[in-house]
């Protein structure tokens, strides 16, 4: 989707992100929605898998997914330690895998992916994320994604997968990543998660009861 000729840049990427929005799947937020609502009820733990701006998104989403919908949640990329520990000792493309190794991951258990390729093994593209989900499968844990392009490997074996649509191959990443923060908030806000309120809707406003 291209701009007219002399738009800004501004202009042009306001435009391309409500382009997105347009084209989102909400059926497909609204499943997701419903399927961690299903996560948390059974006592089941999130793991949240990404790297670069996707790995500071995780931190996000955790803190949301923890206090306001109630839902035991982790990512890796938090423990700078044990990422780097297991980097320098055993090698970055199994970071996430031995991590679900040793939260002792089971069946009950779910893997979030914020990713803008999803992974692509073929060209050593995220390869941990790879491995993390193949480690996730073999133990039986539900995939959920909120990815970018054509989604990669987290959409091939994901169960719930969002993609961002891609409306310029331009801004595939600053898009997607942004994008990973509007969905997500967009679950916990979901009547069907959210349990706490979020602080500034919490408080009154002045001259209101």
């Amino acid at each position: 989707m291209s701009g007219s000729v002399g738009q800004t840049h501004s202009a042009r990427y306001l435009h391309l992100a409500a382009a997105v929005c347009e084209q989102l799947d909400g059926a497909a937020l609204e499943r997701l929605a419903f399927a961690l609502a299903g996560l948390r009820d059974r006592g089941g733990r999130l793991f949240l898998f990404g790297v670069g701006g996707s790995a500071a998104n995780c931190g996000h989403a955790v803190n949301d997914f923890r206090k306001l919908a109630g839902i035991e949640a982790y990512a890796p990329t938090d423990n700078v330690s044990e990422l780097t520990a297991r980097t320098n000792d055993e090698g970055w493309d199994t970071v996430f895998a031995a991590y679900l190794r040793v939260s002792r991951a089971t069946d009950r258990d779910a893997v979030l992916v914020l990713s803008v390729g999803g992974g692509d093994a073929a060209r050593n593209v995220s390869p941990n994320i790879v491995k993390g989900l193949d480690e996730a499968r073999s133990r039986g844990l539900r995939i959920f994604g909120i990815v970018g392009r054509d989604g990669g490997y987290t959409k091939q074996v994901g169960d719930e997968v969002i993609v961002v649509p891609t409306v310029d191959p331009a801004l595939i990443t600053p898009l997607s990543e942004a994008f990973q923060a509007v969905v997500w908030h967009g679950l916990v806000s979901h009547p069907a998660l959210q349990q706490a309120a979020t602080k500034w809707e919490s408080v009154a406003s002045p001259g209101r009861p």
